[in-house]
């Protein structure tokens, strides 16, 4: 056990996590500008789909100067960097679909990304901890935090339905919140045997859960699913497990040999890794090897976290030890909040890829095209997978399945 979390006379605390107290994994009032000497980033990440559009980011790309990325101060600058270049890189590859791939990045963006990942701890690709976790700010600073008044600070190709997937996804981050902050008060309770603590702290994590299956159908409202799958998904897939680069990406500059790189996914997001750990879901080999290494694409505090409440000792043994039906409930709330945010995420996914890909299969066969021609055009080789690599419904609904085995017996909740 992590001595950290195991040594009762430090009570666990989040302060050493990078969580912030209003907004979790969320960081807080990013950047939206470098310091001057990386104008000629931020001057073609402004303009990145316009660039892509006209086939010309590539070639801007190539006339960009290599900066040091070691001027870069502080944590902040060093978010900002990362999400500029990584967004140039996810264009730059998949500037010309999927049958005009690279397979060199040039040196006056691989180095500076590598030297800015390595730094951070990040990988040298674009992850959620970039495009959502630290790719947005107030259109009204004093205003609220809310779909109308937030807005990127870069985008990619999919115009409204781009800022719809990433603040949408933000909002279910935010959702969150007063679940994480309760993850203490469970661990501090059980250590104590403080069966009231651990109840109150379980009913704000199933709370906090249920508002993040709320924030999450907003993504109906504000992403049209042929525009995800026809134009977005390709700018946020990577370069492992995927049919159209097969042996990955050389950055050159930094080794000869092509490294591999996962893309974009929600299992990037530290959150439900935490829920999962807390309440004890364990996840059958391939899922699980999968999702342990996506906490290689998290921040790395984050990552901490996970692996802390994994070392701390077992709540479920501790429910089912106290005898206690509020208890009980209190935890059996939360694994159902828990099945019903993935049985909605496994409808989500169902809407936005696998009737679209049904869909554009259709197109294809028939030799058609739909009428704004985003679906019949859409790239084939992620056709049954995430853009992480995962094959994703039998993903989703294993991960599903392995959170209902935690579930109490019937006698001990009470019903």
């Amino acid at each position: 056990m992590a001595s950290s979390i195991t040594d009762a006379q430090l009570p666990f605390s989040l302060d050493k996590y990078h969580v912030s107290e209003e907004y979790g994994f969320i960081l807080p009032a990013p950047l939206a500008e470098l310091p001057p000497y990386y104008q000629p980033w931020m001057d073609i990440a402004r303009h990145i789909t316009e660039l892509i559009h006209s086939h010309k980011l590539r070639s801007h790309i190539h006339q960009m100067p290599e900066l040091d990325a070691s001027f870069l101060q502080n944590h902040r600058e060093l978010r900002l960097a990362h999400l500029v270049l990584s967004v140039m890189t996810m264009g730059y590859v998949w500037q010309e679909g999927e049958n005009g791939t690279v397979k060199v990045l040039p040196r006056n963006l691989a180095v500076p990304l590598w030297e800015v990942s390595q730094r951070l701890g990040l990988p040298p690709i674009l992850t959620h901890a970039d495009g959502v976790l630290a790719n947005w700010r107030k259109r009204v600073p004093e205003g609220p935090f809310d779909m109308e008044n937030l807005e990127l600070l870069v985008t990619l190709p999919g115009g409204d339905s781009v800022r719809g997937f990433f603040m949408v996804t933000l909002l279910v981050e935010l959702a969150a919140v007063s679940g994480i902050k309760a993850i203490p008060d469970v661990i501090n309770g059980v250590r104590r045997g403080d069966t009231a603590m651990v109840t109150r702290a379980l009913e704000d994590i199933a709370e906090a859960t249920s508002s993040m299956t709320e924030a999450l159908r907003l993504m109906h409202t504000y992403v049209e699913p042929a525009v995800f799958y026809g134009i977005m998904r390709i700018y946020l897939s990577g370069w492992k497990d995927n049919p159209s680069m097969v042996e990955g990406l050389v950055y050159e500059g930094v080794q000869a040999e092509p490294m591999q790189f996962s893309g974009g996914s929600a299992a990037q997001s530290s959150l439900l890794h935490c829920f999962d750990e807390l309440l004890g879901v364990t996840h059958e080999p391939q899922s699980g090897a999968f999702l342990l290494r996506m906490r290689d694409y998290m921040p790395p505090a984050h990552k901490q976290l996970i692996q802390d409440i994994s070392s701390g000792p077992s709540l479920r043994r501790f429910v089912l030890g106290q005898g206690s039906t509020q208890l009980a409930a209190a935890f059996q709330r939360c694994v159902s909040q828990l099945l019903d945010l993935r049985s909605y995420h496994i409808n989500v996914v169902s809407r936005f890829i696998t009737v679209p890909a049904a869909r554009a299969r259709q197109l294809r066969s028939q030799g058609e095209a739909d009428q704004e021609g985003t679906l019949s055009k859409a790239p084939t080789a992620l056709e049954e997978r995430g853009t992480g690599g995962s094959g994703i419904m039998s993903f989703l609904k294993t991960i599903r399945d392995r959170t209902k085995e935690v579930s109490l017996p019937p006698s001990d909740t009470g019903s």
